[in-house]
């Protein structure tokens, strides 16, 4: 992912960072599509194109894209409410893992946490997927309980959160 014209929050001044900014209505089919490849799989269709478009519309959800040109190299969807939020998906194609596209999304997501005084955010996840449950660790996830058969009653969650501090910022 290229660095021209790259919006980042503080703190992300990482090199070789794709361009991360506010998804368009016209992005919804392809974030489906990485969502139904990468997250959804082996799960019925839930975060259709329809959803996907509702939720980049819906005032009080951000859905986050990076970027290579015109192809999303990831994306994260995040719904705000009074004094939390809920991180929904993220997800990384796999051609752009390991880049640190991932924790550059979760971070441009806590700077409108931060200007929202939101300071808590949650998180479900396949209980079994380690990746995922290594990743939110590194970036201050704590465990804090699981649900039996959550998704679809196929696979069981695991539920986490992050305390905000933003004291220092």
């Amino acid at each position: 992912c290229s660095d021209a014209g790259q919006t980042r929050p503080a703190g992300a001044a990482m090199i070789g960072l794709p361009d991360i900014g506010l998804a368009l209505p016209s992005d919804a089919q392809a974030i489906a599509d990485l969502s139904r490849r990468e997250i959804e799989h082996g799960l019925r269709w839930s975060w259709t194109t329809g959803r996907v478009r509702r939720a980049i519309q819906d005032r009080e959800t951000n859905v986050v894209v990076a970027r290579d040109g015109d192809a999303i190299c990831g994306f994260a969807l995040m719904a705000y409410r009074s004094e939390d939020a809920h991180l929904l998906l993220l997800a990384v194609s796999p051609d752009w893992r390991r880049r640190g596209i991932g924790s550059a999304l979760i971070v441009w997501l806590e700077e409108t946490l931060r200007q929202a005084g939101i300071m808590r955010v949650q998180v479900e996840m396949r209980q079994a997927n380690r990746v995922a449950r290594a990743f939110y660790a590194r970036l201050g996830f704590e465990p804090v309980n699981a649900s039996r058969g959550y998704y679809q009653g196929v696979e069981n969650a695991l539920h986490l959160v992050k305390e905000l501090d933003f004291s220092g910022a």
